[in-house]
């Protein structure tokens, strides 16, 4: 039974099966809720800004492929070669976004599961003109930024946008990282606070201040996002909503 389970979740048409109905699950979730945007016009803010990097937390992470509303907001999303990425990959190809495959690795171990290559095609992505969209916490450490986003916007000259998404109506799980499984008919609120920059000389210091400035600007802004609706965060929020 544990072998069929296995070859189950592991074959191409379940994980297929799963991703399109993730992806639809979201186009659902993404339709029936009424956004607001803090600031106002912070589409206008970013757009002068791309090819960006979007930053945001894991676990608050499935709405972020709707924030491309124009066809020019080209963007790809860093996915781990994990097999639960699968699902995540097909979902967010099927909602119009591409995928770069590897672990993001945010202590700096970039050769470690396909780190290397993932990193240098981010580097690439930016350099063509198309936004590069990637977790920023350490893996299984939630809401702790890593380094590894820092050196993507040292080595590519682009800048950090830092956001969170939270919708009104939620289920949060009692996982590592406090995963949010966004609702329909509700309401929901994009936050975006500011962009981060890193000169291309920046030494350790700059960078460890750096990081620690993505993470307090992102856990802001989940914060904020929150506030808004009138629930707590994943910090701190119940585990049903």
């Amino acid at each position: 039974m544990k072998k069929l389970l296995r070859n189950t979740l592991r074959s191409s048409w379940f994980q297929r099966a799963v991703g399109v109905l993730a992806a639809e699950w979201l186009r659902l979730v993404w339709r029936t809720n009424k956004f607001s945007f803090d600031p106002p016009d912070v589409y206008e803010r970013v757009e002068v800004e791309m090819p960006a990097i979007f930053a945001f937390w894991h676990g608050q992470h499935f709405l972020t492929p709707f924030i491309k509303t124009k066809d020019w907001h080209q963007a790809k999303v860093l996915i781990s070669r994990h097999r639960d990425g699968e699902f995540n990959a097909i979902a967010v190809e099927r909602l119009g976004i591409g995928t770069i495959r590897g672990s993001g690795d945010h202590g700096g171990a970039f050769h470690r599961k396909g780190g290397v290559g993932a990193f240098r095609e981010m580097v690439y992505t930016l350099q063509d003109g198309c936004n590069v969209a990637l977790t920023a916490d350490v893996p299984k450490r939630s809401r702790v930024a890593g380094l590894g986003i820092i050196m993507l916007a040292r080595e590519s000259g682009r800048p950090i946008m830092p956001f969170a998404i939270a919708t009104s109506r939620f289920i949060r799980l009692k996982n590592w990282d406090r995963t949010t499984v966004n609702l329909p008919f509700g309401r929901g609120v994009l936050v975006g606070i500011k962009e981060i920059r890193v000169p291309p000389d920046a030494d350790a210091a700059a960078m460890e201040a750096l990081r620690q400035d993505l993470e307090d600007t992102l856990n802001e802004a989940t914060r904020r996002a929150y506030a808004q609706l009138g629930r707590q965060g994943p910090q701190d929020g119940p585990v049903d909503g």
